[in-house]
């Protein structure tokens, strides 16, 4: 039985896989010869708020076949302590895959462990698998090949986005540096566990310097609001704006995996200069996802 709890864990044919059939999910859209989900339900359990994700997996599973059922964690016994492995049990007997947003990736890990039906990590504190799956497709499908590639991400370099970029690094072939304030760096265990081509550092300058593109996420995560004015005090001077993309590649794309705070991660001026790219990858969360679950069920 296969899941999506992680890009750690998934290996590189299958990630291949992924960007391939999602290109094909993307060109097929309202003209499936296929429906993978026809007849099944799939819970979609988020203990985090969400737009995209939400949106993307709910059209995503009906144009599949399927039919999504929202369970906010507020709305069910598990946000009154009913353990993951019981709330686990109990769905599948009712749903043939889960898509699980919450904070403690060992939360999502248990649930699929439990249940023994298709699970998807669709964000935890640890890693952002799908968007990162998508993100990649939407370079290559601008740029071509992700391998032998710059990536360099601006700010919170701590976060799952970041963690998700890593190991996708590592798998794919390309370099990926990370600008971040020293406290805001990935641990060392985790670079070693990752391995591949990772460059942390403070100098915003030298990591923008011929990158192939430039991506930012808000400096203040879900769950980490109580750390608000402390993070927007050092994240001060990393910022993607003109000065900064001036000093990538020529046509570098500018990416953000959204919401954006404009004057924050990203200025106002360059948020709308690259805003196609921006939405692109937005919505190329849908067919990166379509191609996760028909891989899922495969």
């Amino acid at each position: 039985m296969r899941h999506l709890l992680s890009i750690e864990k998934l290996a590189k044919e299958d990630i291949e896989g992924l960007l391939a059939d999602t290109s094909n999910m993307k060109a097929a859209r309202g003209r499936h010869s296929r429906l993978p989900l026809q007849g099944q339900f799939w819970a979609m359990l988020f203990a985090k708020a969400s737009t995209r994700t939400r949106v993307s997996f709910e059209v995503g599973v009906r144009e599949l076949g399927g039919q999504a059922l929202f369970l906010p964690a507020s709305e069910i016994q598990l946000g009154r302590g009913e353990p993951i492995r019981d709330t686990a049990r109990v769905l599948a007997r009712f749903v043939q895959g889960a898509i699980f947003r919450t904070y403690a990736q060992s939360d999502v890990e248990e649930f699929a462990r439990f249940a023994q039906i298709p699970t998807v990590n669709a964000l935890t504190d640890d890693e952002h698998p799908c968007q990162i799956l998508a993100d990649i497709f939407s370079f290559q499908e601008k740029r071509g090949p992700i391998q032998g590639k710059v990536i360099t991400f601006v700010g919170d370099g701590a976060c799952n986005v970041v963690n998700s970029w890593i190991f996708a690094a590592a798998k794919l072939g390309f370099e990926l540096r990370i600008a971040a304030p020293k406290a805001f760096q990935p641990g060392a265990d985790l670079l070693g566990r990752a391995g591949g081509r990772v460059v942390c550092t403070e100098d915003v300058r030298a990591a923008a310097e011929g990158a192939d593109a430039l991506y930012t996420d808000v400096w203040v995560s879900m769950g980490k609001e109580a750390e608000s004015a402390e993070r927007l005090r050092q994240m001060q001077g990393y910022q993607i704006n003109a000065p900064l993309v001036g000093l990538a590649t020529p046509g570098a794309l500018v990416m953000h995996c959204l919401p954006a705070y404009r004057g924050k991660e990203i200025d106002e001026e360059t948020f709308e200069v690259n805003a196609q790219t921006i939405f692109d990858q937005a919505e190329n969360r849908l067919h990166a996802q379509k191609a996760i679950l028909n891989w899922l069920v495969s």
